[in-house]
């Protein structure tokens, strides 16, 4: 049974479960410059642009307003983001800018959940507040969870999540702070915490339990093979990925420092990435600036609008940027 499907069990069973910090991230299976050409010609849009610029939310937001609107409040973002205001929008700044959403909307998801967890409402929230809240229904019923793979899947999780939680109380009291608890639900976006990220990545694609990552267990973590079907283009693809730029001493398996260099390059800013982008997209007289007139020019690939993104039905109210 995998991640989503116990957190289905347990929302069938009734009990009150919070969003599991354990679920499986996005690997990283392309050059990421390639994902952002390959989503704007697949999507005929900007919407990874849009999500990196503004955050997902504000994105959303931005997609239900006409387009006057929406490049009135683009103009309000780019006076802010011009942060020494010398009409001149740096990719630099615009780095710092795409570092501060990307910020924002983990501090933002952590802030949603607080209280849920927070049971004593002392401001910190111990392992015992964390275990009860996730795991507590499970813990009291056991009984009511009769299948093998169900009693796996609670068994595996639960010392998975507490040794994450040990992981990331930095000062040992078992009790993480906002700032702890931040790096527990969004182990990415620490330093500290980037050793955890990549086991369990190893263990989630390690189906053998041999400590490595063989090329059929990584096509496995992205596609399952339908008996006598074909496999896709692209499937052909990152098996030639694998073996040219996966597996670096060419032994047929990844080992732990491989899957590090995979899923965390360490040569690579994506928020440089995507400032890099936008501003060669929109450079008009490539100075490697951008004046407001270029931005507002172009905004269409810094904000959406109901124009151009098929007006969607408004989902979420958000206040102005």
């Amino acid at each position: 049974m995998d991640v989503y499907s116990y957190v289905c069990v347990l929302l069938l069973c009734s009990c009150v479960v919070l969003g599991k910090p354990t679920l499986r991230k996005e690997r990283v299976h392309h050059d990421p410059l390639e994902l952002i050409k390959q989503a704007n010609e697949d999507n005929q849009s900007f919407q990874f642009d849009h999500e990196a610029f503004l955050g997902k939310e504000d994105a959303t937001t931005f997609d239900q307003l006409t387009p006057e609107e929406s490049k009135d409040r683009l103009g309000k973002i780019v006076d802010r983001i011009d942060s020494d205001g010398d009409g001149y929008v740096t990719i630099t700044e615009l780095k710092a800018w795409i570092k501060r959403v990307q910020k924002r909307y983990v501090y933002e998801n952590v802030a949603k959940v607080w209280t849920d967890y927070d049971l004593n409402k002392d401001n910190k929230i111990s392992w015992d507040e964390y275990k009860q809240a996730t795991y507590g229904y499970y813990l009291s019923n056991p009984e009511e969870f009769e299948e093998a793979t169900d009693q796996f899947s609670f068994k595996k999780m639960l010392p998975r999540d507490e040794r994450r939680f040990q992981t990331a109380d930095l000062d040992g009291d078992l009790a993480a702070d906002r700032e702890e608890f931040t790096s527990f639900l969004h182990p990415e976006e620490f330093d500290h915490m980037k050793d955890i990220v990549v086991l369990e990545t190893l263990e989630d694609i390690d189906k053998n339990g041999d400590g490595h990552v063989d090329e059929d267990e990584y096509i496995a973590d992205m596609f399952s093979h339908e008996e006598g079907g074909p496999e896709p283009d692209w499937v052909r693809t990152e098996r030639d990925q694998f073996s040219d730029f996966r597996d670096l001493n060419k032994d047929g398996k990844m080992d732990v420092a491989e899957i590090r260099h995979w899923i965390l390059p360490q040569d690579y800013d994506h928020a440089m990435a995507e400032a890099r982008h936008l501003v060669y997209e929109s450079d008009q007289d490539k100075d490697t600036m951008l004046t407001k007139e270029e931005i507002l020019e172009n905004w269409n690939m810094f904000v959406g609008s109901q124009a151009t993104n098929y007006g969607e039905d408004l989902t979420k109210n958000h206040d102005e940027l």
